[in-house]
């Protein structure tokens, strides 16, 4: 859960950061965050969540 809270901010400050740089309009941001909950509601959510957990694992896993 911590990993998901993460990336949800970490996007949501991109998103911010792009929208007033005037590179993502509102409309933008709407229809991804819709594409983002209907592709939650699909069978392949779970393998979306299992390929972002093993990128999460293998970053955390790498020393400087």
């Amino acid at each position: 859960m911590a990993v998901s809270i993460s990336v949800v901010l970490l996007l949501l400050v991109i998103a911010v950061i792009f929208m007033r740089n005037g590179a993502l309009k509102v409309s933008h941001a709407v229809v991804c965050m819709l594409l983002g909950f209907y592709l939650a509601g699909t069978s392949m959510a779970p393998t979306i969540h299992s390929g972002l957990t093993a990128t999460a694992d293998l970053v955390s896993s790498l020393r400087p």
